[in-house]
């Protein structure tokens, strides 16, 4: 299982898509925090006049949109255009473990796109802050912990989109379909009223509420077990369709 990892890592950072992946991952938060002013539909710090990296925390679930799916496409998707699948699948491995390799891997690239954009808090901790008031670093990495558990939500929801995509674009499309729905979709059928006083039922089902409770510093049991609750959901989902190919 732990080859297994490692040749998904070295397989996403052995192409040019990765790093570009990454680095408009960084790059797009980048603007947004510091280069686009505010009245232009940024968040840019230096305009705000407070010190912190709150901003950061609204933008980087819209880029992860784009970002997660692109890593993720390649897992199941690239095995079938090479034919590979029927031998992963003959390794000593179980499907579950193949499953859960290929979805640390994912994990562990969000991971390490994520790592870079601590680079913005000891920017504004060391140019913003010093003018302005301290930072506060408790809400901080508790914002840092709900991103991680949204990545790692949205990362379970694109390995399944790949499992079950016979090409990598279809892959890409479907898990940015399926990812946006879960992270808003619920929020528009709860708004709409259409279900009436089930409104609020619907809307807890999303990512968005619970997401948007750990941006605020607040990690609440609750939110944590909705995030485990849909990751284990779509590696189950993913495993379902792994013994589907075996029947």
């Amino acid at each position: 299982m732990f080859i297994l990892y490692l040749k998904e890592i070295r397989s996403f950072l052995s192409s040019q898509i990765g790093y570009i992946a990454i680095g408009v991952f960084i790059s797009l938060i980048g603007l947004f925090l510091w280069i686009i002013p505010s009245e232009s539909g940024g968040a840019n710090i230096l305009d705000n006049g407070y010190a912190n990296i709150e901003p950061l925390f609204y933008i980087a679930p819209w880029v992860y949109l784009i970002l997660i799916p692109a890593i993720t496409m390649r897992s199941f998707s690239e095995e079938k255009k090479n034919g590979t699948i029927e031998l992963l699948l003959t390794r000593p491995l179980t499907d579950l473990q193949i499953v859960l390799a290929k979805y640390l891997a994912g994990l562990s690239l969000v991971l390490i796109s994520l790592l870079p954009t601590l680079i913005y808090y000891y920017s504004v901790h060391a140019i913003v802050a010093s003018k302005i008031s301290g930072v506060d670093t408790g809400a901080m990495w508790g914002s840092y912990i709900g991103l991680f558990f949204l990545g790692a939500g949205f990362v379970a929801i694109g390995i399944f989109a790949s499992a079950i995509a016979e090409n990598q674009v279809v892959a890409f499309i479907l898990a940015l379909l399926l990812c946006l729905f879960a992270y808003i979709g619920f929020e528009f059928i709860a708004e709409s009223g259409v279900f009436g006083k089930n409104g609020l039922f619907f809307k807890k089902l999303g990512i968005t509420d619970h997401y948007l409770s750990m941006s605020r510093g607040l990690i609440d049991t609750r939110d944590l077990i909705y995030f485990i609750s849909v990751i284990v959901i779509f590696n189950l989902l993913t495993k379902i369709v792994l013994e589907k190919r075996k029947w």
